[in-house]
């Protein structure tokens, strides 16, 4: 445990600035996010723009590529929650059926696999089914953020769990420490929501 807190310290003290930057505006953007602050979206834009320009430097293809959908997500989600409140000072946290969610977990898994499968022989990627699984899952999480359905924190729940030993495991100790971050916020998001 010395040992964690050894190198969390370390990538919290002598980390790159932009690795700095980087942990400041995705923080903040969860927790806007969680606050369903409606600057959520500017901030998780520039921070998600950061956050790909260094998975491509550490050759994680599928957490870049990633990092443009949720550029694009991001967008959307801002137009979006802008708009279809109409009058209503916010728009409404809404529940998926058991249907909506037993779907929008089997395309995450089917992507997973598909996705696995390409990348590992065309990119080289460090971890492919960790890389896929973290993907995919994050994408159904970040649609669902976006529509304002609850059952996005779940899916940000299991990835970052999922993503936190990996990144770990190949010596990225300030992303693990950053992914830890994000599932922390997840749980408190996902209390926050559930009170409406």
């Amino acid at each position: 445990m010395h040992e964690i807190l050894r190198n969390i310290w370390t990538g919290l003290t002598t980390a790159p600035a932009l690795d700095q930057l980087n942990l400041a505006l995705n923080v903040a953007g969860v927790w806007l996010m969680i606050r369903r602050s409606l600057w959520a979206f500017p901030v998780g834009l520039a921070g998600v723009t950061l956050q790909g320009v260094l998975f491509l430097q550490m050759k994680f293809p599928a957490d870049a590529t990633l990092q443009g959908f949720y550029f694009v997500a991001l967008a959307w989600g801002w137009r979006h929650w802008g708009r279809a409140r109409g009058t209503a000072p916010e728009l409404p946290v809404t529940v998926l059926g058991w249907r909506a969610r037993i779907i929008t977990v089997a395309a995450a898994a089917l992507a997973t696999v598909i996705w696995a499968l390409g990348p590992e022989r065309w990119t080289g990627a460090v971890m492919p089914w960790r890389d896929a699984f973290t993907a995919w899952f994050m994408v159904a999480a970040q649609v669902l953020q976006v529509r304002k359905n609850i059952e996005n924190w779940p899916l940000w729940i299991l990835a970052n769990a999922v993503a936190i030993p990996a990144y770990w495991n190949a010596d990225h100790a300030y992303t693990a420490f950053l992914y830890l971050i994000y599932l922390v916020l997840a749980v408190v998001g996902w209390q926050q929501w559930r009170r409406g």
